[in-house]
This record gives structure tokens, C-alpha cells and sequence, in this order.
């Protein structure tokens, strides 16, 4: 049986998330901020229609958020990554065959389901994901995942196709009337850069990439483009992907709440994204060889002095225990701090990720167990479990720093109404 994609993306999702636990929102425009509360991420329907833009600086559009009476709400990810996991177990009610590809959108294969009207077993997703999560959604239906973000695209500026669209019964010549009305750029996998020079040899939508030449397309974009276009002629090429593949890169970084100048401040901050880092590098079951530690300035301070660096430190043998990544991490602070300099974002980045389990020992540590103890592996362990029990932070190294004046600025974030006790819905009566 061919394949039957669903792709089901979340409408406006973190504005979609703050209205789930304030109905007063609805119809209102609503816009999330970025991390310091710097630029708006995401924008409720309402907000675009005022000329919001993505990636509009806060301060710039300060008068027009008062004006017009925006809701304004920093990032709440903890809120939005859970509501997320909601949507997905809602979506495996309907297939076992389920991917997830970001915090909003995920594909279903549907073509196990005794379906007659896939058009009607999108209506259903929909209607159960909103009646089991508040969050709306659109729903793009087609034998490839590649068309069906295709129609997704039509679902989001039709209002007429009420959130679905299935082009399962749909002829080519019916697909290819849409796919002339696509800017290129707007296909799944092409993007800026491929489009730039798509452009240029007089490729500027869909339909026209779907009936170049594959031998052009194979130059420009490698097999990767030949996919692409063999999924726009219905050909599956792009199958669900049911594990998330391990990072080959860790980082973590973020600007600071407030001008960062002294050592102390730099240090508790880097304990504590390499902290953040390690955990992500244990959830994979990965060890790293290599850290490096980046500091900088503040560049659209002009009148400041301005500086930026960073420096990097090779282990001797993989490792993921977190002290043993601290220690290094404040090691190369130390080497790249400067006083007398106005610090705006710091950060650290793990890299040379191996599986846990293949790590090759070195010859110059055999006798060392500096990296080898278990007591280590255990130690670290609980602590990754107290903290997934009892919270965030339970417990915490003491170079991270308690206070943390210097931690973004999140003035407006809404309560993490479903994963934290001290901040569930209360219902007055």
C-alpha cells in the first residue's frame, strides 16, 4: 500500500499555547518574546494583521503593541514543551507511525487506516487534537511528506479549506495548479540559499523545480534535491524517521539580563550552561571529547568597547560527568576573560559526541581514573533523576551561583500551568 502522510502543524503554537489557559485571549492579538525578552518569536493572527513582523525587536514596536492593547508574554518553554507532548501522544491515538519533526509540527503515516476519506480523517485529528489540547491545528494530507507540507501551506491561507487538505484524490494537473501558485523557497528542503540560485536559471515556484531537469537539480543540490523533486512528482523518497538522530553538536548559549563584567558572573554562567549541556549529552547516551567556552560583547553598543573570543579543551577520553565539563569550561574562561569589558552572552559548545559504550580508551589514562571511576557514572545518574522528579534545579552545582542577577530577562512569562505545582490553574468560585 502507498504511503498516506499527514503533516499536522500547530497554528501560531506558542500563542496558541497562552490562550489554552487564558480564553480571554482568543480573538486578541498576541505576540511571545524571544529569550531577554528581545524580539518577537510568534504572533497570534490578530497581531500579524496589525504588521507585527517575525523577528521585530521589542523595543521597536513598543508604541504599536500599546496602542492596539497587545498581549505580550516572554517564552514559557517548559509550558510549550509540554503542551507539545500532549499534541503527539493525541496524534499517536490515530497511528503507531508517528515523527516528530519540531516543537509544533510532527507527520502521521496513515496508510495502514482502513480510510475511504482521508479528507474527513484529517477533520477528525483536528478536532481531537483541539477537544484534547486547546490547540489548533492544520492538517496537509498527500502520498509524500513533501506535498504534504505543500498543503499545508494552501490550509494556513485558505480559510475556506477549514484547516484540511488532502490531495490524495487530487489529479496531477490539479497539484500542479497549486504547486505554480509556491514560491520555491517555500518547498521543504530548498530554502534561501538553494532558491537564490534557482532564481537565476529561471526556477521560481514549485512546478517549475518539479519538471527540471533532474541532472541540473542532482548539480546544484546534490541527491538531496533529486528527493525533493521526486516527492513533488508523488514519489515517496522521504521516509518517517522514528528516532530523533543523536546531536553531533551541543550548545548552549544565551545574552544576559543585564551588562555581565566581572569573572564570578562569566563563571556561573558557564557552569551552568555546561550543566544544561551535559544533561542533553546524557539524554542521548553520548560522551563528548571536546568543550569550548565563547564570550562577547555587546556589538550594537557602539560607544563600548568591544571584545569576543573563545578557546576550546580536548579530553583524553570521552566523558559526560558534568564537574569534570565544568572544571574544563571555567579553565578556558579563565583564559579568554578580559576585565573592564561590558559582557552581553556567554556560552559553550560540546562537540566530538561519540555513543556511550564506544568510547576508545587512551593510552596515557590507563592507570587514571580520573575518567574510568563508576562511582562517577552513578553519582551523576541520580542526580539527573532527583532533578527529573522533583524539578528543574533540585539540585544544582555550586559554581552555577544561586541568585544568578545575570539570568535573562523573562518580566512577562505566563505560569507553567501543567508542569509545575506551585503555579497550577487555580479556579476561584
Amino acid at each position: 500500500m502507498k504511503n498516506v502522510f499527514a503533516l499536522i502543524d500547530c497554528n501560531n503554537f506558542y500563542a496558541s499555547c497562552e490562550r489554552v489557559f487564558n480564553p480571554l485571549l482568543e480573538n486578541k492579538p498576541v505576540i511571545v518574546l524571544s529569550n531577554n525578552d528581545g524580539c518577537c518569536v510568534a504572533r497570534s493572527n490578530e497581531a500579524k494583521k496589525l504588521g507585527i513582523k517575525m523577528g521585530e525587536p521589542f523595543f521597536k514596536i513598543k508604541d504599536l503593541i500599546e496602542k492596539n492593547k497587545v498581549n505580550v508574554f516572554s517564552s514559557n518553554y517548559e509550558l510549550y514543551g509540554d503542551i507539545s507532548n500532549r499534541v503527539v501522544n493525541t496524534l499517536f491515538t490515530f497511528s503507531p507511525d508517528v515523527e516528530v519533526y519540531s516543537i509544533d509540527e510532527a507527520f502521521v503515516n496513515l496508510k495502514n487506516l482502513a480510510v475511504n476519506d482521508y479528507r474527513n480523517t484529517g477533520k477528525q485529528i483536528r478536532e481531537k487534537v483541539l477537544s484534547w489540547t486547546g490547540i489548533p491545528v492544520s492538517v496537509g494530507i498527500s502520498p509524500t511528506k513533501t506535498l504534504s507540507k505543500v498543503a499545508n501551506e494552501f490550509v494556513k491561507k485558505n480559510k475556506s479549506l477549514n484547516g484540511v487538505l488532502s490531495l490524495i484524490d487530487y489529479s496531477e494537473e490539479e497539484i500542479d495548479n497549486l504547486l505554480r501558485e509556491l514560491d520555491v523557497s517555500d518547498v521543504w528542503g530548498i530554502g534561501r540559499q538553494y532558491s537564490k540560485k534557482l532564481r537565476e536559471d529561471g526556477i521560481n515556484t514549485a512546478y517549475d523545480f518539479k519538471y527540471s531537469n533532474p541532472k541540473y537539480i542532482q548539480k546544484i543540490m546534490t541527491i538531496g534535491g533529486i528527493k525533493t523533486q521526486q516527492e513533488l512528482k508523488g514519489i515517496s523518497c522521504i521516509p518517517i524517521e522514528y528516532e530523533i538522530p543523536d546531536k553531533k553538536g551541543i550548545c548552549t548559549s544565551r545574552s544576559f539580563g543585564k551588562n555581565v563584567t566581572t569573572f564570578n558572573e562569566l563563571k556561573e554562567a558557564i557552569s551552568t550552561y555546561t550543566t544544561t549541556a551535559s544533561e542533553k549529552l546524557r539524554s542521548q547516551s553520548s560522551r563528548c571529547f571536546r568543550i569550548t567556552v565563547f564570550i562577547r560583547t555587546n556589538p550594537f553598543r557602539v560607544n563600548d568597547k568591544q571584545y569576543s573570543n573563545s578557546c576550546s579543551y580536548n579530553f583524553q577520553e570521552a566523558t559526560q560527568y558534568t564537574p569534570d565539563l565544568i572544571k574544563a569550561g571555567i579553565s578556558l574562561l579563565n583564559k579568554i576573560y578580559k576585565p573592564g569589558y561590558y559582557y552581553q552572552k556567554a556560552g559553550i559548545l560540546l562537540t566530538e559526541i561519540i555513543p556511550q559504550g564506544k568510547e576508545q580508551e587512551s593510552l596515557f589514562n590507563l592507570d587514571n581514573l580520573q575518567y574510568k571511576n563508576p562511582k562517577k557514572d552513578l553519582v551523576i545518574q541520580k542526580v539527573d533523576e532527583i532533578n527529573s522528579l522533583f524539578g528543574n534545579n533540585t539540585l544544582i552545582f555550586g559554581s552555577s551561583g544561586i541568585k544568578k542577577e545575570w539570568k535573562i530577562k523573562s518580566e512577562k512569562r505566563s505560569d507553567r500551568y501543567t508542569t509545575c505545582f506551585k503555579e497550577i490553574l487555580t479556579i476561584k468560585i
